[in-house]
């Protein structure tokens, strides 16, 4: 079995680059370890908490204890099932800010800024604004990546914006446009009332081409043979075979994966690999390194009015949305109910938004816990560009052994200075007049917890992962002996090799990451083919006029 290129991986990324490579003849195969995505679970957005905790559809990870967590292990939850983690995640489309970007060119990643990466945003896209105003030059409108907002029945979605602005802070229209600063709508890849996938967008219409084809198996390592990838081996149905690549190899595996797979083929810190018995093929002390992560807290507020999603929280209540959902594709079950959200700055000084939320009309874990209080509601918090850096190491040389795992959080003052801002910021948020109707008291972290020590302990005891791993595979400038990949993907010392997904991120942008991963796919693709990238967009965003001087 071979092709002319090989992708390890049926996620955001590894979906695009199966159709826009096999969109030009060239013969593709993709190999995926997980299943289908068929069933309510994946294509129902508001059965979301589901996913994300069976085993079937997530690849079950926990970190090591977190030193700075009280030797807490957290889940890290990856796709297993085509889509990869667009199959399971919360299906918020976030792009990231444009100095995100700015900053991967300054790091080394040259051919990455804004303006080289607006006009992928684009073309991804097929943006329906839903008469909620926004930024049609800005956005796509022909792309397979469908990208909606809620229909903000719920007067809690009204109340957040509203509280937002009589905080003082700004509005957005479209935080995906020309200002993401501000309170606003959210966006989501829900398409009538169903999950958007990449699978769906994306891999589903390859896989209708004679030269695409979909192997499921457990990728164990890249063969590399004189210094060039020449295909992978696979263990498939208790086998263990090679998938042969003529032209390229590409890992598209995640920020968890695809390190681990390059250790297991010889690719890493050398010494690290020598302790496995891995004969060591290309010394790149980057690989599994620069790990991040945001992290959240959900703030919670018990409800006076029972206008919340609670009264849906039974047997019966979940009963009825599904059927809705399943004759209709509409009601609850039709919405991840992210329908509002903001993105702000900590302090004066800060040059760009650097905590966001989630607003969301229940108190309710993404384990499916709703909260014993019943009614209420509650903003997942948390800021942007955590200083501490973790690393993903073998946990040994089979591939059948789950990698370690540590991010290394709150390991740095900033971490700890942040989530108090995060925190307090909040409780200010929902103190304003837009919500008196609506709070009867706070459910968490409580009235009680209010010193810097006392907030340390909830952040401590409470913060959970927001699921958005990156960087383990760090793109950079070919002569940086950190760097994995250079700026067109390919892998630094490997021929005929790349890594095209969340890995290569030189720092996690803004906002949740299926945007980027999926925008990554859609640039390594012309990279890989030798196309001319597309011509930069040199539009400038927004940028608060006063950031100097004021935090709002």
């Amino acid at each position: 079995m071979e092709a002319d290129f090989v992708i390890v991986g049926a996620g955001s990324a590894g979906c695009v680059l199966a159709d826009r490579l096999s969109g030009t003849g060239a013969s593709v195969l993709v190999i995926e370890h997980g299943g289908t995505d068929a069933g309510p679970f994946i294509q129902m957005p508001g059965a979301l908490s589901y996913p994300m905790n069976m085993a079937r559809y997530d690849w079950g990870f926990r970190t090591e204890p977190e030193p700075h967590l009280g030797g807490r292990r957290l889940a890290c939850p990856r796709g297993k099932v085509i889509g990869g983690s667009s199959s399971i995640n919360g299906m918020v489309y976030v792009r990231g800010h444009a100095r995100d970007f700015d900053h991967w060119a300054e790091a080394g990643a040259t051919g990455w800024a804004y303006a080289d990466v607006l006009p992928y945003f684009r073309r991804m896209e097929h943006w329906h604004a839903g008469g909620q105003g926004g930024d049609p030059a800005w956005r796509g409108s022909t792309g397979p990546l469908h990208v909606t907002r809620g229909p903000r029945r719920n007067p809690l979605f009204h109340a957040f914006v509203e509280a937002g602005r009589q905080a003082g802070y700004e509005l957005t229209p479209d935080y995906n446009g020309a200002k993401q600063e501000g309170f606003g709508p959210m966006d989501r890849t829900i398409w009538r009332g169903r999950r958007w996938s990449a699978a769906t967008a994306y891999l589903k219409p390859a896989l209708r081409r004679s030269n695409c084809g979909l192997v499921r198996a457990l990728a164990r390592r890249v063969v590399i043979e004189a210094g060039r990838a020449t295909g992978v081996e696979v263990d498939r149905g208790g086998r263990v075979e090679v998938i042969g690549a003529r032209r390229e190899v590409i890992l598209a595996a995640s920020t968890i994966n695809s390190p681990k797979l390059l250790m297991l083929s010889g690719i890493g810190p050398g010494a690290h690999l020598a302790d496995h018995g891995i004969k060591v093929i290309a010394d790149r002390p980057g690989v599994g390194q620069n790990l991040q992560d945001h992290l959240e807290l959900y703030i919670q507020m018990a409800a006076s009015q029972p206008v919340t999603l609670y009264r849906y929280w039974n047997l019966f209540g979940k009963a009825l949305v599904g059927a809705q959902w399943l004759v209709t594709r509409q009601g609850p079950g039709a919405s991840n109910q992210f329908e509002s959200a903001a993105f702000i700055r900590s302090r004066a000084g800060v040059d760009y938004p650097d905590i966001q939320y989630h607003f969301l009309p229940i108190a309710v874990r993404y384990d499916g816990q709703a909260a014993a209080e019943g009614h209420g509601f509650q903003a997942h918090v948390g800021p942007m560009r955590s200083p501490s850096r973790g690393a993903v190491t073998l946990g040994g040389a089979d591939p059948a052994t789950p990698p370690a795992i540590r991010f290394n959080y709150m390991s740095t003052p900033q971490d700890w200075q942040d989530f108090r801002t995060c925190i307090r910021l909040t409780r200010e948020i929902f103190a304003q007049e837009a919500f008196r109707p609506f709070v009867r008291h706070e459910i968490q972290p409580g009235p009680q917890v209010q010193t810097d020590d006392e907030i340390d302990d909830f952040v401590r005891e409470h913060v959970e992962s927001a699921y958005h791993p990156c960087g383990t595979c760090r793109m950079g400038a070919a002569s940086d002996p950190l760097a994995v990949v250079d700026p067109e993907t390919r892998v630094i010392g490997v021929e005929g090799l790349r890594v095209a997904d969340s890995s290569i991120f030189p720092r996690i942008p803004n906002g949740n990451l299926n945007a980027p991963s999926i925008m990554v796919g859609e640039k390594a693709s012309d990279h890989i083919l030798g196309r001319p990238p597309l011509p930069r967009d040199e539009a400038v965003p927004w940028s608060h006029p006063d950031w100097q001087t004021r935090q709002r």
